[in-house]
C-alpha cells in the first residue's frame, strides 16, 4: 500500500476512483449508513466498505457505530486542502498563460 505524507496527496489518491467520488458526493448531502451508501451502486457491501476503508484511510470519511449499523460522514477539510493546491496551480498557470500570451502578443507586433 502507498503511503502518503501530505493530506492533499491522499485526497487525490482516494478521489482517483469515481465510486469512491460517488460515494463522497452522496456523503456531500447528509450523513448515511454503510447499506444506504451502497444501495445505487451495482456492486457487493463489501466492495463499498472497501472503498470506504480507503477514503477513511485518506481522511476524507468518518465512521461510527451504532448498535448494529456503521454510520458515514463527510470530513470537508482534506477537500479544503485539495482545492487549495489546485487553486494555487491554477493561479500560477494562469499567470505563466499570460506572460506567453504578452511575448506572443508583442511578436505579432513586431512581426
Amino acid at each position: 500500500m502507498v503511503h502518503y505524507e501530505a493530506p492533499a496527496d491522499a485526497a487525490f489518491a482516494a478521489l482517483a476512483d469515481p465510486a469512491r467520488r460517488a460515494i463522497v458526493s452522496r456523503l456531500a448531502a447528509s450523513d448515511l449508513t454503510v447499506s444506504q451508501i451502497a444501495a445505487p451502486f451495482e456492486t457487493t457491501l463489501q466492495a463499498v466498505r472497501k472503498h470506504l476503508a480507503v477514503l477513511e484511510g485518506a481522511g476524507l470519511v468518518t465512521s461510527t457505530k451504532f448498535g448494529r449499523e456503521r454510520r458515514c460522514r463527510l470530513r470537508v477539510e482534506p477537500l479544503k486542502q485539495a482545492v487549495g493546491w489546485l487553486q494555487s496551480r491554477t493561479a500560477l498557470w494562469e499567470g505563466r498563460l499570460d506572460a506567453l500570451a504578452a511575448v506572443v502578443e508583442e511578436q505579432g507586433r513586431t512581426s
